[in-house]
């Protein structure tokens, strides 16, 4: 019997929406009936925070999965504690991806064994590692010259390196002792969902968003590519499809309950329903109202474009060059559209981090080194800030500094991951704000193409909403965009959408809603500044992005033809320039 059958209206209801992102987890609990944000927290990864099981000169970023318990645990006690735990009818969790480790028949990660303890390749294989480079390339080149299916073609033609079955071939290639231990691989959202039902991992069901978008599953040809494609790919990889999944489900549906140990550990009660898996941006976008050809950015660390469009006008219609096209992996009945920039905060961060160096290596003779470590905590919180307000003062026009924002690959249009940040045009003159603006303006020139490929693939994009910590925290940045997209940005008010879409699609599954777009109505939480573009900035960016265009010309026809790792060309030609 559902939640709906047994409640009425004037029953105190609660979900939780649990959203992983790169660097910590967030926990929101949510009023069901009104929409109302009760009470939230956050948890930080101490592993991933110390650099633990990562090598950045290698592009590889693993994360250990007691981060993630551990946060859980911690974050849902601290909201659940708001209220009567028999309140609390359900419970969704949305994560990065795709963000995949090996696990054994009992759903366990290899690295929560003793033997596996220390070896990055037995924990989660987070969205931004890179390692799978040759992989990437390699698959690109099968499923177009093999002679069957392309099985990328609803992938946007080209598979990237920071996708499931890349980080799988990579993996089994480097460790062998893993590729004989793991009995099947989940994404992160799955895994997590699985641990907290304690179900069986045979019957458990996966995620429609996590397979479709970045695992090559489409319903068109049976669920998963056929065994014949993927020991094509690698023999290493036989036998492994039937130890996987066939079918997937939408994040409305329910996954399971929570299970006794993990009712007792997190204060609630098995009672609460879990909802199936999802990835943070296909949740965020929901909380951020999308609606169809609205775009929803989800800016943060990286960037997620979310679009979604109603499946018969979009018809067998294929999208080129971006993350994905999968029916329901946003709202069920319509079809979801995902692109994206590898780098967006990340890249301000890297920045930061540039200009931060000399308080690390230079020792003060006067601070002792707890107050060395305060001051630099204090310079660190402030950077970003006084960096923004200094280069919001810089005149473009009098800049010349131009970056291109590859610093961590290209994800959409067309995803290359061998490719390279530049600056250009430095002097003797160049300050560290006009260098901020420049990388500013690089990220935003970035979108920029994605919606042009949009538009220029025939999907319309009819509004812009901005959701994440850069939408809510920087103005110099949203209003650069604003005029950069020469179109307006909607800003969400939630502080935690992704938690918030997440707990839409629990409400969902607890049966407090018949569908997505009726919880997302009634949770929605609207609106919270618009950002206009300014016409006077405007041709001046129309221009640089021209110049923007032309650097990225060079810049991966350099990469291309100097990358120690194949470069697939894209089979769509890149946007051309002005």
């Amino acid at each position: 019997m559902s939640v709906a059958a047994t409640e009425t209206a004037d029953t105190p209801a609660y979900v939780i929406g649990l959203d992983y992102g790169t660097d910590s987890v967030r926990a929101l609990l949510v009023d069901a009936r009104t929409g109302a944000e009760i009470a939230q927290a956050v948890h930080y990864y101490p592993r991933w925070k110390q650099g633990q099981y990562c090598n950045p000169a290698k592009n590889q970023f693993r994360q250990h999965p007691l981060d993630h318990l551990e946060g859980l645990e911690a974050t849902v006690r601290e909201v659940a504690a708001q209220v009567p735990a028999a309140q609390i009818l359900g419970l969704a969790i949305d994560t990065t991806g795709s963000t995949p480790g090996p696990v054994n028949e009992q759903g366990q990660l290899l690295g929560q064994l003793p033997e596996f303890a220390d070896n990055p390749n037995a924990l989660f294989i987070l969205w931004k590692d890179h390692t799978a480079l040759a992989e990437a390339a390699e698959i690109n080149h099968k499923a177009r010259t093999w002679g069957g299916e392309d099985y990328t073609k609803y992938e946007g033609g080209i598979y990237s390196s920071e996708w499931f079955w890349a980080k799988i071939m990579h993996t089994v290639r480097e460790d062998e002792a893993v590729a004989q231990a793991a009995y099947s691989w989940m994404e992160h959202c799955d895994w997590l969902t699985l641990t907290l039902t304690g179900q069986p991992l045979a019957t458990f069901k996966r995620s429609r968003c996590a397979a479709g978008h970045k695992a090559l599953w489409h319903a068109s040809w049976g669920g998963l590519p056929p065994e014949e494609f993927l020991t094509y790919l690698d023999p290493k990889l036989a036998g492994l499809r039937n130890r996987l999944f066939a079918e997937t489900y939408t994040a409305d549906e329910v996954a399971g309950h929570l299970s006794e140990e993990w009712a007792s550990r997190l204060g609630l009660t098995t009672n609460t329903v879990i909802a199936v898996g999802s990835f943070d941006a296909h949740a965020g976008a929901v909380a951020g109202e999308i609606e169809s050809y609205s775009m929803v950015k989800v800016m943060g660390t990286s960037t997620c474009d979310i679009v979604v469009a109603p499946t018969a006008e979009v018809g067998d219609h294929l999208v080129a060059g971006i993350c994905g096209q999968v029916d329901g992996s946003v709202i069920p009945g319509m079809l979801g559209l995902e692109a994206g920039q590898s780098a967006f905060g990340d890249l301000l961060a890297w920045f930061r981090q540039m200009l931060e160096w000399p308080l690390g290596a230079v020792q003060s003779k006067t601070l002792t080194p707890e107050q060395q470590a305060a001051f630099r905590q204090e310079v660190s919180d402030s950077l970003i800030v006084q960096l923004s307000k200094a280069a919001a003062e810089v005149n473009p026009t009098e800049s010349h500094v131009l970056a291109l924002d590859w610093v961590n690959g290209r994800r959409t249009p067309d995803a290359n991951q061998a490719l390279k940040g530049a600056l250009m045009n430095l002097t003797m003159g160049t300050s560290a704000p006009q260098v901020f603006r420049a990388l500013v303006e690089a990220i935003c020139y970035g979108s920029k193409q994605i919606v042009e490929r949009f538009e220029r693939e025939g999907i319309p994009i009819k509004q812009v909403i901005g959701i994440g910590g850069v939408a809510k925290k920087s103005a110099f940045v949203m209003q650069t965009l604003a005029d950069v997209l020469d179109r307006p940005i909607k800003i969400a008010v939630s502080e935690q959408a992704p938690a918030l879409g997440a707990a839409m699609y629990a409400a969902v599954a607890a049966g407090l809603y018949p569908d997505v777009l009726s919880a997302q109505k009634a949770l929605g939480s609207g609106f919270a500044e618009t950002y206009t573009p300014s016409p006077a900035s405007v041709a001046d960016y129309a221009a640089r992005y021209a110049q923007y265009q032309a650097l990225g010309k060079f810049v991966e026809s350099v990469t291309a033809s100097h990358s120690e790792e194949p470069v697939m060309e894209p089979e769509t030609p890149a946007i051309t320039t002005a």
